[in-house]
């Protein structure tokens, strides 16, 4: 029996998991994507360094051990693994079937934010505490449902060789489902998360090969609903703030504006070689707010200087490089939409923060991915890898 696209479902068949299928001479580990895992990895193991760096002095934070937040960050890394390899286990297409529980899951856990469980931190009312120090921000994992939703609804039909392309009650369809979490996020409001998923369904769509009515008309949409929500003033004041110092950078210097003025000096100050892990006088002194998690690329560009920073931009582009082909190789619509999605997810987040902390985009409050110190963040994009990873293991033996 042949699956659609050429795909055989004796041998692709994803009950047991792809590890279950291959042969000894097809082996799993041969069929990962290399350069993705390593640059990954090189990633987290320079964050747990600028996160170290950046805490190591802050008794306010690190509850007077230097090595806390060095040690929670490759905790962080640890559990993101052991997702990477559960999600490559069940592969892809065996998620495919649980992610309408999923998509459900995820909607819970977001809807739990706006009752007394929700925590505000930094401003955002978006997190959930659940004791011992430990909290979860149910938004990040938001990002990788409205992807496999999105995906499963619009590469069904065209994956079973019925139609050509998604049609425009499906598409409709899945804009519905992908509304109805960003809708209850923006009530947190987490504005950073919405941006990000505003840009993961323009990269859901382009891959699908959806009309471009729909992609100019979502354009529209969400340039029509940016002017409602200023109006009816749904952003809180700071979120107003941080756009208008962002217009005028020297609006408030020594307030609002702060947190860019002092990053750009930051990374200003780093030269071509920086001036050495631990030695940075603006991380030292504490200047840069939040530098363990919004603003860690100004610690790499302190300390390390350009060629450091320079170092985290090639790793970042290497795995926007190999997730554009794992996209390009598969056969089926469905791992081509799930990779586009993850593909537009990292590269418009790590462009953001680190555009954020060179004064060329607004303060968002977004992690930069493998990098920044945080749990949630940390577990969604190692489950992002995952799913990459699944879409090459399972790829036609020609691929």
């Amino acid at each position: 029996m042949t699956a659609p696209h050429g795909f055989s479902v004796s041998r692709y068949a994803p009950e047991r998991g792809p590890l279950a299928k291959l042969t000894a001479r097809d082996s799993v580990l041969r069929r990962l994507d290399w350069p993705i895992l390593l640059s990954s990895l090189g990633l987290s193991l320079l964050g747990a360094l600028l996160v170290w760096s950046a805490t190591r002095g802050r008794t306010e934070l690190n509850q007077g051990d230097p090595y806390y937040f060095l040690f929670r960050h490759a905790l962080n890394t640890g559990i993101g693994l052991v997702l990477m390899i559960g999600t490559v286990w069940l592969g892809h297409r065996t998620l495919r079937g649980a992610v309408p529980v999923l998509y459900g899951i995820s909607i819970l856990l977001i809807l739990a934010v706006l009752t007394p469980l929700g925590a505000t931190i930094n401003g955002a009312h978006a997190w959930i505490v659940i004791g011992g120090g430990f909290s979860l921000q149910p938004s990040e994992f938001v990002k990788i449902t409205i992807i496999l939703i999105m995906a499963m609804l619009l590469s069904a039909r065209v994956d079973a060789g019925d139609l050509p392309h998604p049609d425009h009650r499906t598409v409709a369809k899945a804009l519905c489902l992908a509304a109805l979490p960003m809708g209850i996020v923006m009530l947190m409001p987490d504005l950073g998360s919405v941006m990000v998923m505003v840009v993961i369904v323009l990269g859901v769509l382009l891959a699908s090969g959806a009309s471009n009515r729909w992609v100019l008309g979502l354009i529209l949409a969400g340039a029509t609903g940016a002017a409602l929500v200023a109006a009816l003033g749904v952003l809180d004041e700071y979120q107003i703030n941080r756009f208008a110092a962002f217009a005028n950078p020297e609006l408030d210097p020594s307030g609002v504006g702060y947190n860019t003025n002092q990053a750009r000096i930051a990374i200003g100050s780093g030269g071509l070689y920086g001036a050495g892990l631990f030695n940075g006088h603006q991380t030292s002194g504490q200047f840069v707010p939040e530098q363990q998690t919004d603003f860690i690329f100004t610690v790499a560009g302190e300390e390390l200087g350009f060629l450091g920073a320079g170092l985290i931009i090639l790793l970042l582009g290497v795995i926007l490089w190999r997730a554009c082909r794992i996209a390009r190789e598969t056969t089926e619509l469905y791992g081509t939409v799930v990779a586009a999605g993850i593909i537009a997810w990292f590269a418009f987040q790590s462009f953001e923060n680190i555009g954020m902390t060179l004064g060329i985009m607004p303060v968002a409050g977004l992690p930069l991915p493998f990098v920044s110190y945080g749990g949630s963040s940390m577990f969604a994009v190692w489950v992002a890898i995952g799913l990459l990873q699944s879409i090459r293991v399972q790829r036609p033996m020609s691929a």
